[in-house]
């Protein structure tokens, strides 16, 4: 059973969580700041958490930011739940190491179908052989991405759109496509999910990500390989 650690000031939202995801079968730690989640996180790891933006104490962006820097839970997916539904929002909540964001009022069947994805993609691969493009360098086994002998540090959702895309390099991969194999869901028309991932990846790798990471209008993304 998969624990999933929610963090909601709103009790009223806490306890919805709470009721409906262990009707899905996941066991539930619920709390209301963040601070005393951090602390039993060192001795119960999740394998999840959901974190609301605005909170009381230490803010979820910042317990966030202090999860992806400890290296024994850098690794836990995480979905940030929040009433603001700016883009701006979203951006900073994705470059702090949120894996994806739900923003409220929100379905609990939608929320769960990213639950399952997350959950699905956070089993990590058996396969050890390197990814080397340029001067990039990846480690299915361990997750972790070098580029120019510096690692990268990439969200959960971040590096599985990486991983796709060079698995699929010898193809246009459509917006759509992406969004159902990465995140488990249609996409809606309105959602910027996918946008903001590809923007965030690219700066983040810098100049081969710019290279590599190719927009085909109308179409979606292809990686094309250096020397291509």
């Amino acid at each position: 059973m998969e624990r999933i650690y929610v963090i909601e000031d709103d009790e009223n939202i806490r306890d919805l969580l709470k009721v409906a995801l262990e009707g899905f079968g996941y066991k539930i730690m619920a709390y209301e700041a963040a601070e005393p989640a951090l602390e039993n996180m060192k001795t119960e790891k999740p394998d999840m958490a959901i974190f609301d933006i605005m909170l009381p104490g230490m803010d979820g962006l910042t317990a966030i930011k202090n999860i992806r820097q400890d290296s024994k839970l850098k690794n836990i997916p995480i979905i940030c739940l929040t009433a603001k539904d700016k883009e701006l929002d979203k951006v900073i909540g994705l470059d702090v190491g949120a894996d994806d964001y739900i923003t409220k009022p929100f379905g609990v069947l939608e929320l769960t179908a990213r639950i399952r994805s997350l959950l699905r993609r956070s089993v990590k691969k058996e396969n050890d052989d390197l990814y080397t493009i340029g001067t990039l360098t990846i480690n299915p086994s361990t997750r972790e991405v070098i580029n120019g002998g510096r690692e990268i540090e990439l969200t959960f959702k971040e590096y599985e759109l990486l991983i796709y895309l060079i698995e699929n390099s010898a193809r246009v991969v459509s917006r759509d496509e992406l969004l159902n194999q990465i995140w488990g869901y249609e996409y809606d028309g309105e959602s910027r999910t996918l946008d903001i991932h590809i923007r965030t990846l690219r700066q983040k790798l810098g100049r081969i990500g710019t290279e590599c990471i190719k927009t085909i209008r109308s179409v979606g993304y292809r990686f094309v390989r250096t020397g291509e």
